[in-house]
């Protein structure tokens, strides 16, 4: 089942990037997102009800599921959808491969657990592998830089709304449950700033723009989220985020395909270094097998 989940998050979130940019346009970013995650939630919901298995958080529970909404489907893709307004979405999806490392570091922060030496040299790696990618956009100009912070900003949002997930499903609730709510809180939080802000109301009825929704809206949505979080409970929020140490292979194809981003060989250099330190962060530590030593001596010739 594991592997099954992998093999979603995977193939799902690592195409999801270039339908997240297929979304910019005439549509403000607040909306594009409302319309999203209000499409998910009435879906999460409609399959609630009829599995008769809709709860409604109480107490403590409630608290970190609007905290969920906000970081997990709020404010992650606010950054995201601005990041990729000045950064091809493949290098976005690589920015976000760092919530491994993210995710080590929260854990590091709520949970006193103790940050592995190879973790350290992951980072390390990885940040190397950060400023390979994306040395020649940076230098270009201070739009791409702020393209970058905003897609920073953005993982480190997801990786917050990792931590509340687990928090909540040791609390015995399902991800399906507490997603449905969450996706609600983000949409209601992003269509109460388009009122407040005079955000104007508008909709793209192009295929281009509605194709991209629904695809976000049902496979990474209410699929990917869902299998994503999963993996959280089952695995923890630092083993899950290694499926994040795949996007990028499929992300970074699909926008030299769509988007026509061109490799190079520093970009390539910093692909595997970004891959690597995920990797190294991970890396489980070989055991070490004694062998007691036998108590009668070996027989001699």
């Amino acid at each position: 089942m594991n592997a099954v989940l992998y093999v979603l998050v995977v193939l799902i979130w690592g195409t999801t990037w270039i339908a997240l940019k297929w979304q910019l346009g005439s549509v403000p970013i607040a909306l594009s997102i409302a319309y999203r995650f209000g499409l998910a939630a009435l879906l999460l919901f409609a399959w609630l009800i009829w599995r008769r298995q809709l709860v409604v958080p109480r107490g403590k529970a409630l608290g970190w599921v609007l905290a969920q909404g906000l970081c997990l489907f709020c404010l992650n893709f606010v950054c995201f959808l601005n990041a990729s307004q000045t950064v091809a979405s493949g290098l976005v999806a690589v920015v976000f491969s760092s919530a491994a490392l993210w995710n080590a570091l929260l854990a590091r922060i709520v949970h006193g657990r103790v940050i592995a030496p190879q973790v350290m040299g992951g980072g390390a790696l990885g940040l190397a592998g950060l400023v390979l990618l994306f040395w020649p956009e940076i230098s270009r100009g201070h739009a791409t830089a702020a393209g970058l912070a905003w897609a920073l900003g953005g993982t480190l949002c997801f990786s917050t709304g990792n931590l509340l997930s687990a928090a909540l499903q040791k609390e015995g609730l399902k991800p399906v449950q507490t997603n449905a709510w969450g996706m609600a809180v983000g949409t209601a939080i992003l269509l109460g700033y388009a009122l407040v802000a005079g955000v104007p109301f508008a909709f793209d009825t192009s295929p281009r723009y509605v194709g991209a929704l629904l695809y976000l809206a049902i496979p990474g949505s209410v699929i990917g989220f869902t299998a994503y979080l999963t993996l959280v409970g089952r695995l923890g929020p630092e083993r899950a985020a290694y499926s994040t140490v795949l996007f990028p292979v499929v992300a970074l194809n699909v926008s030299a395909w769509a988007e026509g981003y061109v490799w190079t060989a520093p970009a390539l250099a910093g692909l595997v270094l970004v891959m690597a330190g995920n990797v190294l962060v991970f890396r489980k530590k070989p055991s070490v097998s004694r062998t007691a030593p036998s108590p009668h001596p070996p027989a001699r010739a």
